[in-house]
């Protein structure tokens, strides 16, 4: 139970290809009733298609769905359609934080604030080119967002499980939202403690990637209470593990493979545990060469190197990459201490180690 198997856990029982499914006919519907209104929405389904279908890892209806069937869910396409309804959570989030954080591409694409402004430009439009985009990303980040309900509404489940997955599912939205508030009000107060980046990354990522989709598919299956506790100590461990994996990936990845600027979290001012860590370990020089490059717009590739650098020499990118093994291995030792279907157990280690080992 430690080594993933060569299929992943979101292609198994063909999930990804049934979550992609269910949102491209959602899609369908929501296009033909977006061009009803006015030809000029066409742009905006077309938008949210590319941003939706175009990309992601699929990670939390996957997490959803192997909680569902390890507390005796029976695999049905409604389950599946419900759980899709996570892809529009993330998209809400996304488009939203690119915006925040002035990000230019996602996934090798035009993030969506650039995109309209783009458009705006093209058509010769009056006004602020930039301003429109903004705006534009708002919305639609507020229409995947409401997307979210319709589709866990209208997937046909039976009712009453609905209304035993809709606490999770609210909770859900409420924690990614203040957990975005408290990463901006972070990066603007300056605080470069661990223990404000540990809570930033649990309420903004670890809860709403890995425990509450579990949660929600635990509500669905109708799972008692043991089963809860143990998806709790597996997914907050392991949320925590996969943010802080993002976090190395923010200012080490490859561009090529994360689909960003190398260095982005860095230029971004993001106040991580990486960050953090180094900050904590580093003298008064630097210190001082971090904090001056950290939200720096204008940070070269050398200037990204030179804080690479600082980073590996403080300590921190080993901490952080120590943490990532230990709260592993915290989250695989709570799956041992509860009755859970064989293949789904299986699937969930191979979605722990998928989810802390990735490059994008």
């Amino acid at each position: 139970m430690t080594h993933a198997a060569p299929v992943s856990p979101v292609d198994r029982a063909s999930l990804r290809q049934r979550v992609d499914k269910a949102l491209s006919d959602f899609l369908v519907g929501r296009r033909a009733w977006m061009a009803d209104v006015d030809d000029a929405l066409v742009p905006v389904a077309e938008a949210i298609e590319a941003f939706v279908l175009g990309g992601g890892k699929r990670l939390r209806p996957a997490f959803a769905y192997w909680g569902y069937r390890g507390a005796g869910g029976v695999d049905t396409d409604p389950v599946v359609t419900a759980l899709a309804a996570l892809e529009f959570v993330q998209a809400s989030a996304l488009i939203h934080d690119d915006l925040m954080d002035r990000s230019d591409t996602r996934r090798g694409e035009p993030a969506v604030h650039r995109r309209f402004a783009t458009r705006h430009r093209a058509a010769g439009w009056v006004g602020d080119p930039n301003g429109f985009g903004d705006a534009a990303a708002i919305l639609l980040g507020d229409l995947c967002l409401v997307w979210s309900d319709e589709l866990l509404h209208s997937a046909g489940l039976d009712p009453r499980a609905v209304a035993r997955a809709r606490p999770d599912f609210d909770e859900m939205r409420t924690e990614v939202t203040v957990g975005q508030y408290l990463d901006v009000l972070t990066q603007a107060t300056g605080d470069t403690s661990l223990e404000r980046a540990g809570k930033v990354a649990r309420y903004k990522s670890a809860k709403y990637t890995v425990e509450r989709p579990l949660l929600l598919g635990a509500a669905l299956a109708d799972a008692p209470a043991d089963v809860r506790i143990a998806y709790s100590a597996y997914g907050l461990p392991l949320g925590e593990a996969f943010q802080l994996r993002d976090d190395v990936l923010g200012v080490f990845g490859d561009p090529a493979q994360t689909g960003k600027p190398a260095g982005d979290d860095l230029r971004e001012g993001k106040r991580t545990y990486l960050v953090a860590a180094a900050l904590e370990a580093a003298d008064e020089a630097g210190r001082a060469l971090l904090l001056a490059g950290l939200g720096d717009a204008n940070l070269d590739a050398a200037g990204v190197a030179r804080l690479r650098e600082l980073i590996t020499d403080t300590g921190a990118l080993a901490r952080a990459e120590q943490r990532i093994v230990t709260l592993t291995d915290a989250a695989l030792a709570a799956l041992t201490a509860v009755d859970l279907d064989t293949e789904a157990r299986q699937a969930l280690v191979d979605l722990a180690i998928a989810a802390t080992r990735r490059a994008d």
